[in-house]
């Protein structure tokens, strides 16, 4: 038995090295790859994932069997889904990064120096990116497109439950390299469901330039604790709606009903909602009629309980708790002050609005909360890449460090320093 979990494992080490010297192979020829080259590229697969939506969904299905078998979340069961319009989605946001510029060569800045040389910084492929995520299908198709945009190659490591659509996605992306001449290995996916893949991945040092982990707490701590090469962190998507004392009531209502419930999947789901203590009788029923009409569980503290009898007393772990769930935590804070250290104490740095028609709260608001998206006046479910004009993401990154918020192809690029002279030498 030892002898044959040994040959395992050595199969498996084998086929991820493999995995990631045909990576290492293809990154030339990606980062050479001409913009023409790459939307011709984007463009067929997504004809292809049209033209294969049937075998897509059939794939699906399996991975739906195989979720209620694993006894999987309603949230990541309905993150593995798909349906026709999501299908649609997947080959709509292909079409939608082959639209974006070209980051590869752009000039970020460009300056003179008193002696003549002019020093340009221009944005360059970071090399080989793995990234790991779970469920989410759509994450496939949109992290392969977003690396090619950006001149570099990928290497998928999707989770379990979505394995046969992702198998089916990949081929479609291959599809449209193979019609712009580009290597399959360009976009490479993770040949089997072992646990143990990750681990090589992350010991892929020479191989791998980044890993981008998508997907819950465990998984992300994993990633951060093992990897011996540099990490683009997606954490939990702990996010707040803050109801300042100069908010609109009816804004706020139309706000906070769409920040929870629109997708209660989605990290950008708000999951606790602030409301100042001087308008809490006023805004808040209100606001918890709408909660409690579409379905959503309240948990809130005592001001809020006595609000109405429907609302279950909030603990502290709740404070703390990404439902990713028709759940919401409401609690009664005294004020911005107040509302600020809760968010900066119990989020995750993901994405937390605030709603006011007092512009001073908000800019401090904004400029105080430690996250690495804010917003005024708008829900949190607009923290996506797609609303923020970049066609796709591969994640949210937490990080203090860039890039930080939405990760689309111009966040997975570096950049050199390109020094222009005309004979100049230093004295």
């Amino acid at each position: 038995m030892n002898a044959i979990r040994a040959a395992d494992a050595d199969d498996l080490a084998a086929t991820m090295t493999a995995l990631g010297e045909a990576a290492r192979a293809a990154a030339a020829a990606v980062a050479a790859a001409t913009a023409g080259a790459k939307e011709t590229a984007l463009r067929a697969a997504a004809a292809a994932v049209r033209a294969r939506a049937a075998e897509i969904l059939q794939a699906n299905d399996a991975d739906m069997a195989t979720c209620r078998a694993n006894g999987v979340s309603a949230a990541l069961a309905d993150r593995t889904r798909l349906d026709p319009a999501r299908v649609e989605a997947i080959a709509r946001g292909l079409d939608d990064v082959a639209a974006l510029p070209d980051p590869v060569g752009a000039i970020d800045k460009e300056w003179t120096r008193p002696n003549g040389l002019t020093i340009r910084r221009v944005r360059v492929p970071i090399g080989v990116v793995a990234i790991i995520f779970e469920a989410r299908p759509n994450v496939t198709a949109d992290a392969g497109a977003l690396c090619l945009k950006s001149g570099n190659v990928a290497i998928l490591r999707g989770g379990s439950e979505s394995f046969e659509s992702s198998r089916v996605l990949v081929a479609c992306l291959h599809d449209g390299l193979r019609a712009a001449g580009l290597p399959t290995a360009a976009i490479g996916l993770v040949p089997t469901r072992d646990r143990e893949a990750v681990g090589h991945l992350l010991r892929m040092a020479g191989l791998v330039d980044v890993v981008v982990p998508r997907g819950g707490r465990s998984l992300i701590e994993r990633v951060m604790r093992e990897a011996r090469v540099p990490v683009i962190a997606h954490l939990d998507g702990l996010c707040h709606t803050y109801v300042h004392r100069g908010a609109d009531p009816d804004k706020a209502r139309r706000i906070v009903v769409n920040a929870k419930m629109r997708r209660v999947s989605v990290c950008g789901a708000t999951e606790t909602l602030l409301v100042d203590r001087e308008v809490a009788l006023t805004h808040l029923p209100p606001i918890l009629h709408d909660l409690f009409k579409a379905r959503c569980e309240i948990r809130g503290d005592e001001v809020v309980q006595r609000l109405d009898p429907r609302v279950v007393a909030a603990t502290e772990a709740d404070w703390r708790t990404e439902y990713l769930d028709a759940v919401l935590a409401v609690r009664v804070v005294d004020g911005l002050d107040a509302a600020i250290a809760h968010v900066n104490g119990y989020g995750s740095h993901h994405t937390d609005a605030i709603v006011t028609e007092d512009e001073a709260a908000a800019a401090a608001f904004c400029a105080r909360v430690d996250s690495a998206i804010v917003l005024h006046n708008a829900s949190t479910q607009f923290a996506d890449g797609g609303e923020f004009g970049f066609g796709a993401e591969i994640g949210i990154s937490t990080g203090r460090l860039p890039p930080r918020g939405p990760v689309g192809a111009e966040q997975l690029t570096s950049y050199k320093y390109v020094v222009l002279g005309d004979g100049q030498i230093r004295p």
